[in-house]
């Protein structure tokens, strides 16, 4: 990837990084946080915008909600029989 199209990424797609107890779900469950966020935000700016219906972007955040839902699931992040480090 060249230069300009890595910053360009960056710039639509800006990724923080992760300070928190390092365990691998952890990491993977941030990044898909984080994903989350940046894509409800386009949502939430293209329904200001009028270009997006108030029930077409609510259905799309609610898509995008279950499927963070999932991947908490998957990456068995707050099950009961893995204790939490706090």
């Amino acid at each position: 990837m060249q230069p300009e199209q890595q910053n360009f990424n960056y710039f639509l797609y800006p990724c923080s990084r992760y300070r928190g107890n390092f365990k691998p779900e952890y990491l993977a469950f941030n990044a898909n946080l984080q994903e989350f966020a940046q894509k409800v935000s386009y949502i939430t700016n293209l329904e200001t915008a009028g270009k997006l219906s108030p029930e077409e972007a609510y259905n799309q955040i609610h898509a995008l909600w279950k499927q963070l839902k999932r991947s908490k699931k998957a990456l068995g992040i707050g099950n009961k029989a893995s204790p939490e480090v706090t």
